[in-house]
């Protein structure tokens, strides 16, 4: 792997951002007096609020992701990763994403919805500048896949779905109408452009399966929090699910490509054909 001088700034950045966004998830639990983001902006984001919101389960995902931060920063810090130019092009943008995760945390708290919607999309974006920077190269070893590539493709996948239920959210909170059409209507149609971008990632991304899973997770519980509890909506429940089985998969698809011509190149190359 390709190393240049070691970057003591961007680790520290990347500790200090850790903790700011790990207070800020504790103040979202409602821990430090904080009201639990379920019920903060007069319940705006709970699991029955939109017919986008996913079922109350799906929020475990964060446990995962946060987890996977923690051991994200800890891995950054080892000596084989102090000059790692692949960790220098990732620090600072994790970093960045970390502080606006603790940033959109309390704008929810506020009540600021059309702020937390401007923040989440500036989160996503800076997950998609994270994920094209580290899909450049290949991890140099399993623990790096997981600990690196694994955490930032679930923290962007996991996004993505949300990024979809918070404007939802602000539209209603706002009192958008829908311009004529029925809620089914706008449903079903970001659920497709959310199947059409997480196809385009499982494409882009050679077949993130952890990018994969946490689009489809969310996605699923969509489709229990239509068909379980208000408000109930069939055609969203089946565009969710559908959205789901497309991403998932996508990137299995593309993945076994990827390793059949990974094999074939190995096989073509080998001095016994």
């Amino acid at each position: 792997m390709a190393t240049g001088s070691p970057d003591p700034t961007r680790q520290i950045a990347v500790t200090a951002s850790l903790v700011v966004c790990i207070v800020g998830s504790m103040i979202g639990v409602g821990v430090f007096g904080g009201t639990p983001i379920a019920q903060a902006a007069g319940g705006a984001l709970a699991a029955d609020s939109t017919l986008l919101a996913p079922a109350t389960p799906a929020f475990s995902i964060w446990s995962v992701v946060y987890t996977g931060l923690v051991a994200y920063t800890v891995w950054q810090w080892l000596p084989s990763q102090r000059s790692s130019n692949r960790q220098r092009a990732l620090g600072w943008v994790v970093a960045a994403s970390m502080i606006l995760n603790a940033a959109w945390i309390l704008s929810v708290q506020a009540g600021w919805l059309f702020v937390s919607v401007l923040v989440i999309l500036a989160l996503l974006a800076t997950l998609v500048l994270a994920f094209l920077r580290y899909s450049r190269t290949r991890a140099s070893s399993w623990v790096e896949a997981v600990v690196v590539d694994g955490t930032l493709g679930l923290y962007l996948g996991w996004t993505s779905v949300a990024v979809c239920a918070n404007i939802a959210a602000a539209l209603k909170a706002a009192g958008f109408s829908g311009l004529g059409l029925q809620p089914e209507v706008w449903s079903v149609a970001v659920l497709v452009v959310v199947a059409v971008i997480g196809v385009a990632l499982a494409i882009k991304g050679h077949g993130r399966l952890a990018l994969a899973a946490a689009i489809a997770w969310g996605l699923v519980w969509i489709t229990v929090g239509r068909s379980s509890d208000a408000p109930e909506s069939f055609p969203t429940a089946v565009a969710a699910a559908v959205a789901a089985a497309l991403v998932l998969g996508a990137a299995i698809a593309v993945r076994t490509r990827v390793a059949l011509a990974g094999a074939g190149a190995r096989s073509s190359s080998s001095p016994l054909q």
